[in-house]
């Protein structure tokens, strides 16, 4: 979905700016939500279940002379969500802190008016060294906006923001509004992908994560945080010799992996029909996002303890 590029015919490179934003926050504060509002498309998956976002995730926003590089982070873990994920967890922490070590700006997000104990622990990570600008998402479901005033004093206690921006993440303006103030903070450099891109993510990896966002969806609570999915097979068919891409064909085979026999059992559903509507929304999502068929093939298995172990995480391209 993005190639390199050492600059663009859209603009002289010694005119352009282009660089890394970090967006980072605790779990469930809307983080992939700003990520996708920003690029224009969706390129991470969201849902109510803590933690959704597992792996570092890169969307692209070419505006202008400016070439805009999201990365989106897993919510820093606080706590082990339930047993047997400290492995899990210690591979999503890592992702954050070393994400920051290489970014030009941090977009430190939370939700207006509100600063808890988790939150705390991601302030504790920011860097000294670069421009953190406070975020404050959500701006909608704050009733008074004069009460953002002191909350806002108490926020500078806790760090030194370069600046503040209260927005709502879904609103195109607020958005635009986000990208003209980080942009003087980007270095004047030719950009790093085509002007088109808008992730550097694959469409292999955009399938197991579109599956496992239709996973957490629709089993909601019932279903434990140590699930995931594994993408087995991906075939591209072209179309035929002078047909439109759309006739294409992309063959996916998948398996959901779970901790116990009893959560295959609530992945499967009364007579395989919450595993059916699974494959069919996630199936659905796919063809939109590629243009293309998709035919996809879901199976769900067992792996016991995978969640602490190192080496299984590798293999399931947990970096």
């Amino acid at each position: 979905m993005a190639k390199k590029n050492g600059g663009d015919s859209a603009a002289p490179a010694q005119q352009q700016r282009c660089g890394l934003i970090a967006i980072i926050g605790r779990p469930n504060v809307g983080k992939s939500t700003l990520l996708n509002a920003l690029v224009g498309q969706k390129v991470s998956i969201t849902s109510r279940k803590a933690q959704t976002t597992r792996h570092r995730i890169t969307g692209i926003r070419t505006d202008g002379d400016t070439q805009f590089v999201f990365v989106d982070t897993p919510g820093f873990q606080t706590r082990h969500t339930v047993r047997g994920t400290a492995a899990l967890n210690r591979n999503l922490n890592k992702t954050v802190q070393a994400t920051l070590s290489d970014v030009d700006v941090v977009l430190f997000l939370v939700e207006a008016g509100k600063f808890g104990p988790d939150d705390a622990k991601v302030v504790a990570l920011l860097p000294k060294d670069k421009p953190v600008i406070l975020v404050a998402n959500k701006l909608d479901l704050v009733h008074r906006r004069e009460d953002l005033f002191p909350w806002l004093q108490g926020m500078q206690e806790h760090h030194s923001f370069t600046q503040f921006i209260p927005l709502s993440a879904q609103k195109e303006d607020d958005t635009k509004r986000l990208m003209a103030v980080v942009k003087p903070y980007l270095p004047e450099q030719a950009w790093w992908y085509d002007a088109e891109a808008l992730t550097d993510r694959t469409d292999r990896f955009l399938a197991s994560e579109i599956i496992r966002e239709k996973l957490f969806r629709l089993t909601g609570d019932e279903l434990p945080y140590t699930s995931t999915v594994v993408i087995d097979l991906y075939n591209e068919e072209p179309p035929p010799p002078g047909k439109p891409k759309a006739t294409g064909l992309v063959r996916i085979a998948a398996t959901i992996i779970v901790e116990r026999e009893q959560h295959k059992g609530m992945v499967i559903g009364d007579k395989g029909d919450r595993l059916k509507r699974i494959g069919t929304e996630a199936r659905t999502e796919l063809e939109r996002l590629m243009g293309v068929k998709v035919f996809l093939e879901i199976w769900v298995k067992v792996r016991s303890g995978w969640a602490d172990d190192e080496a299984r995480l590798r293999t399931y391209g947990y970096e």
